[in-house]
């Protein structure tokens, strides 16, 4: 259905949207008043009814107006529209002001399990923080960020959420001629390590403290009333991330542009731009075209982690102890300790990866041995594991699982250390099997395939590749015997080796 509005005009919708907007009542300068900006034609490609049933939206009425409102021609009631300030590091480089450029948040909804919950629209025009930007978004990005939010949600992972996605009928400019697109998203939040650098570096400490205790109220409320509440959230995000990376790692996923400005201090993963998955494992591996240095390398992200966080302790340094010494000697304490947490979570994730519930001195040998083979064989991250769930099944499985190396004949005394170890657990292996499987999927958005449906979109408005793979990463930890070809690596004429920003 093709809902369009003059782009002349603004009306204003019947509320399908409960509002309780909390950022907006913050001081004013936390933030930017900015109304989208109406676009010609507006066609609603892709709604996400389960998720605006979460939320506790009225569905029907989005569906109907779904095309105006998600483009921003139309303001829902209640909307207190706004562009977020912030500073960050981007790549090593801080920029003291960045700000929501191309995002407008249109407000805040309590979910139907009491959960507040932003909305924004990407893509939807100019804020004051554009600066030379169009303030819009193509709709190559705008597919990227649906599938891959989508599918990181279906993996597991804590992430941001696709709500919709609306094409504009006007053209963005970047190396070509594009479509343009508005993405509306979802998240816990949008405060990021960066939003705390745009007050530390104005020296505005009571900014750094209003903003420290709205965070608390908002996403770690357990910590209120402790002797050091400011510690205790450093501790809360830097435990968040340590964790969230590690998922990452245990899933081949590479953010692609870990700056400080894109690093949720809810414990989400935002901002899907240069991102993408491993396909042949290799810890060095970058995507991002802008990566020129290789600084947020898939084997990189747990180190940037901790750089980030350490960005974000020296904002709050001022709130953690009056003597200087001591607040830094506090701060440290903490930001060493994300290493070992990190370590722990990423062990726990590969060790249920390749079956293992118990601890024995050689797991992280087991398992490092395992990730050097596949380096050496170029075996595809997602397959191998798969397919290792079907080995610890069946010993006949195991020439399916070789055969994702380079040369199969090497994993054999691999594999054979491996029968050892298991051998020492409780489980039969029809348990192991099905324990391995629910934490290694099937189907991953392989960039080719996200590709494919990009291209297909923007040369054709053909929609179908999308939809099947949205379709498709719904349920990735299950075998799908009519979407087989979803769970092969590229061909190599199919390989990307480079992803975009979009921006």
């Amino acid at each position: 259905m093709d809902h369009t509005q003059p782009k002349s005009e603004r009306t204003t919708a019947v509320a399908p949207i409960a509002f309780d907007n909390s950022y907006a009542r913050l001081p004013a300068h936390f933030l930017a008043r900015v109304h989208p900006t109406p676009v010609a034609e507006p066609w609603l490609i892709k709604f996400n009814r389960p998720l605006a049933e979460e939320l506790g939206l009225n569905a029907d009425a989005l569906e109907g107006d779904g095309a105006a409102i998600f483009s921003g021609n139309s303001v829902p009631e209640g909307a207190e529209p706004l562009g977020m300030a912030y500073a960050g590091h981007q790549f090593g480089q801080f920029v003291p002001l960045l700000g929501d450029g191309r995002a407008i948040l249109l407000g805040e909804v309590i979910d139907r399990n009491g959960v507040r919950r932003d909305i924004q629209l990407k893509g939807a025009g100019k804020t004051p923080y554009s600066r030379r930007g169009d303030g819009r978004a193509a709709l190559g990005p705008v597919l990227r960020e649906y599938i891959v939010s989508e599918a990181m949600h279906a993996l597991g992972i804590p992430a941001t959420r696709a709500l919709a996605a609306v094409v504009t009928g006007e053209p963005v400019y970047r190396e070509r001629v594009l479509p343009g697109a508005v993405f509306t998203r979802v998240a816990a939040s949008h405060i990021r390590v960066g939003t705390f650098q745009f007050f530390a570096a104005r020296g505005d400490t009571e900014g750094v403290r209003t903003l420290a205790d709205y965070v608390i109220d908002r996403h770690y409320p357990q910590i209120k009333g402790q002797e050091r509440p400011y510690l205790a959230l450093l501790e809360a995000v830097a435990g968040g991330q340590a964790a969230l990376i590690a998922r990452w790692l245990c899933i081949g996923f590479i953010h692609g542009v870990m700056n400080t400005d894109n690093c949720a201090v809810s414990g989400e993963t935002i901002d899907f731009g240069p991102c993408a998955f491993l396909d042949a494992y290799d810890p060095a591996k970058v995507f991002s075209s802008i990566d020129q240095g290789g600084r947020y390398a898939y084997a990189s992200q747990p180190a940037i982690g901790q750089w980030n966080l350490a960005r974000l302790a020296e904002t709050l340094l001022p709130l953690l102890d009056p003597e200087p010494s001591e607040a830094v000697n506090l701060a440290n304490d903490v930001i060493a300790g994300y290493g070992p947490r990190f370590q722990t979570h990423w062990l726990a994730g590969m060790k249920a990866k390749i079956g293992l519930i118990g601890e024995e001195d050689g797991d992280l040998d087991l398992v490092q041995g395992l990730l050097s083979l596949m380096k050496e064989g170029q075996a595809d991250f997602t397959l191998t594991f798969r397919r290792l769930a079907d080995a610890a099944e069946s010993n006949r499985a195991e020439h399916a699982f070789a055969a994702t190396f380079r040369d199969p004949a090497a994993i054999a005394p691999w594999l054979a250390e491996w029968r050892a170890r298991l051998s020492r657990e409780a489980q039969t292996p029809r348990e192991r099997a099905q324990a391995m499987r629910l934490v290694n999927p099937a189907y991953i958005p392989r960039n080719h395939r996200i590709e494919q449906a990009i291209r297909a979109a923007e040369d054709d408005g053909d929609f179908s590749l999308f939809e099947a793979l949205l379709s498709v990463l719904a349920k990735p930890y299950e075998d799908q015997p009519g979407f087989v070809a979803y769970a092969v690596p590229p061909a190599p004429a199919e390989e990307v080796f480079r992803t975009f920003c979009g921006t």
